[in-house]
């Protein structure tokens, strides 16, 4: 077999790589417009993207391709440029003297009237689709179809599709690019800014460039760019720095607000004491969740349910998971999905979801899911549809979004929620041992630029049997403002003196506590 440079082969998978996208969606969109749907809907931002393949698609077809905008009109894309710009047969001109081209509901009359065997594509027309008139007008090209052989085209960032032309209506989303894809991007900007600036080199941590690529994915070509541009253009490099300012801007660039942010206090497993059982089977889905975060492969894990006591650590370990794994971490707020307006919350949801997908490979993180899928008809059913929409993601997703959501009342969470195939596991997070107890009171007394071992952590964890962690940091706490009072260090007394002032939640709680280990004994897995 000839020997073949590693550089060029990486070079040449990359280029493979875009070539098998372009015509995955040229066959596909192929097939879509010979298919008997009339009115074929593409959400994107990559809008001359999506017209540039289109052209390639309807060219070989023999049929004339029109696109139609608010402000240029209708126009032929596949006569010359000159024919193009005088829009000879294009579609109704504006009236004498003006210079505002013909409104939607003219230019289908127009379509209806005078084309044939065409396919029109409408930029930005989700505006008009609230038009009676427009709508009809659009339904009766779409009824057409087998007689005029007119097809449309509904391009633009979001589409809601009224009720009315809906089963007339068939999707496609364009195909994003891949890691090779990615990382061949990276190169022709480097090499454009290299171009620019004398030659010099472009700076890159090999660490950092792998980071970027990786959390590039999910993202259009065109937003791709841009971002790689910005930030090797800074300062000629691309460090660690400019990973943190990609995920801001394609957190931003996911919409949700609001529903969904963007964490950036992600911890290591060094952050948290205890969780050995969930840290070892983190560690053993890594590699495989890194290594095909495109999500296509086969028993991708799916994610986690952290149940147990209140402030033992389930908010830090979804934190930790983000970290360890190197991903972003996305929280959702259950509570602001919920809308007054009808139909809004489900909305809200899907979009939430989708949003998430798109940032993948992350974690998706949903603190005290129980609070946002209670059963129950004081709502009109909404939780129940939230819930529905929920367990259909969970179970049928394809994307590398692990879902880790934590509860604390385990009688509020539907059966249906914790069913393997959904999620993968779930751990039982008690109150601290012994041991994690003094692993706990290490951790957070070295966050504070403390030497743990100039402390009795033996006698520690002894007096703080039944703490949680939450409860074991304020003891460190509010032992640090009473030894600055008294204007000297820091001692273990000091802390023994809180913990013996304190009543924790294992007591003043008890009941529900040994109810809810009792519920996870033989249910759940240990975190610790």
């Amino acid at each position: 077999m000839r020997f073949i440079p590693n550089a060029l082969r990486r070079n040449m998978s990359s280029r493979l790589s875009n070539v098998t996208n372009k015509m995955q969606d040229k066959k596909n969109l192929g097939l879509l417009l010979a298919s008997h749907f009339p009115i074929l809907v593409i959400e994107t931002h990559e809008e001359a993207r999506a017209v540039q393949l289109l052209e390639a698609v309807v060219r070989p077809t023999g049929k004339s391709l029109f696109t139609w905008s608010a402000a240029s009109g209708l126009q032929n894309n596949l006569l010359g440029k000159a024919q193009n710009l005088k829009l000879v047969d294009a579609g109704p001109q504006p009236a004498e003297g003006e210079d505002n081209p013909p409104s939607p509901r003219e230019t289908l009359e127009h379509i209806d009237r005078k084309i044939r065997n065409a396919v029109v594509v409408l930029l930005d027309f989700h505006p008009y689709l609230e038009d009676p008139r427009t709508l009809r007008q659009l339904k009766e090209i779409a009824q057409n179809l087998d007689l005029h052989g007119n097809s449309l085209v509904l391009i633009s960032h979001q589409l809601e599709i009224p009720a009315e032309v809906e089963r007339l209506c068939t999707h496609y989303r364009l195909s994003l690019p891949d890691t090779d894809r990615m990382q061949e991007l990276v190169r022709a900007e480097a090499r454009n800014w290299q171009m620019k600036n004398g030659n010099r080199k472009v700076g890159a941590d090999r660490r950092a460039m792998e980071l970027l690529v990786r959390n590039l994915v999910g993202m259009t070509e065109s937003d791709a760019r841009r971002l790689i541009r910005n930030a090797i253009y800074d300062d000629g490099a691309i460090t660690h720095s400019d990973v943190e300012s990609v995920m801001d801007a394609k957190y931003r660039l996911g919409g949700q607000d609001g529903i969904l942010s963007y964490e950036y206090d992600t911890a290591r497993f060094s952050d948290i004491g205890g969780f050995a059982n969930m840290k070892t089977w983190l560690e053993r889905r890594k590699n495989y969740f890194l290594a095909n975060r495109d999500g296509n492969a086969p028993d991708l894990p799916k994610g986690i349910l952290l149940l147990g006591v209140q402030g033992c650590g389930k908010s830090l370990a979804a934190k930790t998971i983000a970290g360890v794994w190197g991903v972003p971490l996305l929280r959702m707020d259950i509570g602001a999905l919920y809308s007054k307006w009808i139909g809004e919350t489900e909305k809200n949801i899907r979009e939430a979801l989708h949003s998430a997908e798109s940032l993948a490979p992350c974690v998706l993180w949903i603190d005290e899911i129980e609070k946002g899928v209670q059963s129950g008809d004081a709502d009109g059913g909404t939780s129940q549809r939230v819930l529905g929409t929920l367990l259909t993601w969970m179970a049928e997703r394809k994307s590398a979004v692990f879902m880790v959501a934590t509860a604390n009342d385990v009688s509020a969470l539907p059966p249906e929620l914790m069913r393997k195939g959904r999620i993968d596991e779930i751990f039982f997070v008690d109150l601290p041992d012994s041991h994690t107890r003094e692993a706990i009171l290490a951790v957070h007394l070295r966050k504070r630029e403390m030497d743990p071992a100039s402390f009795d952590l033996a006698a520690l964890a002894r007096a703080s049997d039944g703490f949680s962690g939450a409860e074991l940091e304020q003891a460190v706490v509010a032992a640090r403002f009473a030894a600055a009072s008294e204007d000297g260090g820091l001692s273990t007394q000091h802390i023994l003196e809180e913990m013996q002032q304190t009543r924790p939640l294992s007591v003043v709680r008890a009941e529900d506590i040994d109810h809810l280990r009792h519920w996870a004994a033989d249910r759940t897995v240990p975190a610790n």
